[in-house]
């Protein structure tokens, strides 16, 4: 079977500015999305290790959020703030 060329098309939120609230809360949402990713390694017999190791299982982001490199922290801030961005171009409205 021929793959054919993955092309991704993910929804355009470049109109869509956050509140100053919604700001606040990517933080506590990237700090959550670690914790599951995190959560999911654990459970795959994943542990910390000074580098990443796919064959011993071994990843040096296996720490508290806090702990992480500014560079991985910014991953899941990306994450979080994309996800509340496209929740709010579909017309759905986030009120505490």
């Amino acid at each position: 079977m021929e793959r054919k060329t993955y092309i991704p098309k993910p929804i355009d939120t470049s109109d869509i500015e956050l509140s100053e609230e919604l700001l606040e809360l990517t933080e506590e949402m990237a700090k959550n999305v670690h914790d599951v990713w995190s959560a999911g390694r654990i459970a795959q017999g994943w542990t910390w290790g000074p580098k990443r190791d796919d064959e011993k299982k071994e990843n040096p982001c296996l720490v508290p959020y806090e702990e992480l490199p500014e560079s991985e922290k910014e991953y899941d801030r990306n994450t979080s703030i994309e996800t509340l961005k496209v929740i709010l171009s579909l017309g759905f409205k986030i009120e505490r």
